[in-house]
């Protein structure tokens, strides 16, 4: 492990200077972390910041970006102008990082940075990621996958470098949560936005509320499955998510699971799509 993080060190100060995406989550954290240390001012973290992020999100990337201590700007995105993002036919990622990667590249090019780098881990490979298709088209590094860290990897590392970050659960953005062929709209995002907040507020620390039409199908941690039934929190839970328009709010006894919504659509369309 050691001599894959010596490895990233070399390669990031070959590099010289670098635009980091940064999403705040486990992986980009830690790649920032030792840009920062490798390349100091000459490492640049930029955070997207549209509908399909929430409010939590944003907050908890700055928050990690001023704990590292490197520069950190946030600028505005819109995928919902994509028409492929709102028809969500299946490349919805793929539109999403044409719009990320497209404005960083811009962005880059006028503060004179070579390299666009983002934390993609040698774990998303063998997911349905159309967003690795955009990354290659505009020539974005994945510095972690070239050294072969995994997510375990990741957060071992993370923990020895005290980032607040190493245990944090995976996030995704929003429109994860909606199933294939079923239109993304910005009412829809914040209607999902809020159910969420409102399990995070409870305490709740691995929280999805996936969105099948009238009905709101929620997963949490299986660690906490038994807490949400033992302190009877289904009555205020279910009459907070019919205020937001569902009609009827279910548990999943399975729990969160990475990607539940491609298994979901494959059963149904056998058509896969990419959902966290």
């Amino acid at each position: 492990m050691e001599n894959k993080l010596d490895a990233l060190k070399e390669n990031l100060r070959e590099m010289g200077n670098v635009m980091i995406a940064f999403s705040g989550g486990t992986d980009s954290s830690f790649l920032a972390s030792v840009a920062f240390e490798v390349l100091g001012e000459r490492a640049l973290a930029v955070t997207a910041v549209s509908a399909i992020m929430s409010e939590r999100e944003k907050r908890e990337a700055v928050e990690t970006a001023v704990e590292i201590g490197l520069p950190h700007v946030l600028f505005e995105t819109d995928q919902l102008e994509y028409e492929g993002f709102q028809e969500n036919i299946g490349k919805r990622c793929y539109f999403c990082r044409v719009d990320l990667f497209s404005k960083m590249v811009e962005m880059a090019k006028k503060r004179d940075i070579r390299w666009v780098l983002d934390g993609t881990i040698v774990d998303d490979l063998g997911d349905h990621r159309p967003g690795l298709k955009a990354r290659n088209e505009w020539e974005v590094k994945s510095p972690l996958v070239d050294v072969g860290l995994t997510k375990e990897d990741i957060r071992v590392l993370s923990r020895e470098r005290k980032l607040s970050t190493w245990d944090k659960p995976q996030e995704a953005c929003l429109a994860s949560r909606i199933p294939w062929g079923t239109k993304v709209t910005f009412e829809l995002l914040d209607v999902i936005d809020k159910a969420e907040e409102y399990l995070f507020a409870l305490g709740f620390e691995q929280v999805r509320v996936r969105h099948h039409g009238k009905i709101a199908r929620i997963e949490l941690g299986k660690d906490e499955i038994a807490r949400f039934l033992e302190q009877d929190l289904k009555d205020d839970v279910v009459a907070r998510l019919l205020s937001l328009g569902y009609q009827h709010v279910t548990l999943d006894l399975m729990g969160y699971q990475t990607g539940s919504m491609n298994v979901v659509d494959q059963r149904v369309d056998n058509k896969p799509t990419s959902g966290v």
